[in-house]
């Protein structure tokens, strides 16, 4: 049984990696600035801290401890890291928070450390035709993200690296995430990505309605429903390759057709409209899953359509509480 540690343990993905390691029979603490917003914790312990205040650290990470997983960070979907309205909060909070978890790893027992990094790092001109983005793991240089975020991400990576190389008690792994998705995240309040804002616009639609795409809809992304995303960290965690390395789907498809797909599963008939919106962000993101699938075996548990349909159908439940 392992003594573990998972940062940012009262969000989305915090919250299903605690699930998924108790289930394997380790100890495990959950910290974060909030508790879960729509389940309770299925950790041993749930610490409420700020992660910027290095004696915080000091008290969620102490010698005990065996693996840190940190999810922790500033962050949310397109209306909140693509305007350029909370950069400066994005890239002081979460490296603050880096820097601390990796200061406090380093003077204890810690042994291995999961960072969570983001498709956001790779570069821009790689990324402006929809219908062929290159986002392989050696196409991140020279660098060139579209946000501040994903500059934060890679400096981080950077970070974690500098660290790795410098005190020999630190095994690293980043994994760079591919639009995570799913039950029990965040779908409102301007922090939710698009799989969960479109999922709840469908659901508070009515027959004949009219749903809202930004931009012409014509950009393209892929989805990873967040069971293979637990999956390919604990892969990654359990392996003895350090990445970085996508963790992603590689089914890509456009927005207008993505929110199709959700009307379609709910039943009802809608229109969409396309809207002017400055943070719609690069035109083409897919996940290059080469690396992963050499290194790890891994490949993602579910199609789109099915793991939309689970996110949809809880959405769709959550608001019918309200």
């Amino acid at each position: 049984m392992k003594r573990i540690v998972v940062l940012g343990g009262g969000g989305f993905i915090g919250g299903h990696l605690i699930t998924k390691l108790k289930s394997l029979g380790h100890w495990v603490r959950g910290v974060d600035i909030k508790y879960h917003e729509f389940k309770k914790t299925d950790a041993n312990e749930f610490i409420i801290a700020d992660l910027r205040d290095p004696f915080k650290v000091d008290v969620c990470i102490d010698n005990t401890i065996n693996e840190v997983y940190q999810l922790a960070a500033d962050m949310g979907g397109s209306t909140y890291i693509n305007t350029g309205e909370h950069d400066s909060d994005v890239m002081h909070n979460s490296c603050i928070i880096n820097l601390n978890v990796l200061r406090t790893c380093s003077q204890k027992n810690v042994k291995k450390i999961f960072y969570s990094s983001s498709a956001c790092v790779y570069p821009e001109y790689n990324q402006l035709d929809p219908e062929n983005p290159i986002c392989s793991e050696d196409s991140t240089y020279p660098a060139k993200p579209d946000s501040e975020y994903g500059w934060e991400k890679l400096f981080s990576e950077r970070l974690y690296f500098a660290y790795n190389n410098d005190y020999p008690n630190l095994d690293i792994r980043i994994a760079r995430f591919h639009n995570i998705y799913g039950p029990y995240g965040t779908y409102k309040d301007g922090k939710e990505k698009a799989p969960a804002a479109f999922c709840r616009k469908v659901s508070l639609a009515q027959n004949g309605d009219i749903v809202e795409v930004f931009g012409d809809g014509k950009q393209t992304r892929s989805f990873l429903f967040v069971d293979s995303c637990i999956e390919g960290i604990l892969k990654l965690m359990e392996s003895g390759f350090k990445g970085p390395v996508n963790i992603g789907s590689k089914e890509m498809i456009n927005m207008n057709a993505f929110m199709s797909m959700i009307i379609n599963i709910s039943g009802k008939q809608l229109t969409i409209k396309n809207i002017d919106f400055n943070g719609v962000g690069v035109r083409g993101r897919n996940s290059d899953n080469k690396l992963i699938k050499n290194k790890l075996g891994w490949e993602p548990i579910y199609c789109l359509e099915k793991g939309i349909k689970i996110t949809y159908c809880w959405i769709n439940n959550e608001l019918g509480k309200l």
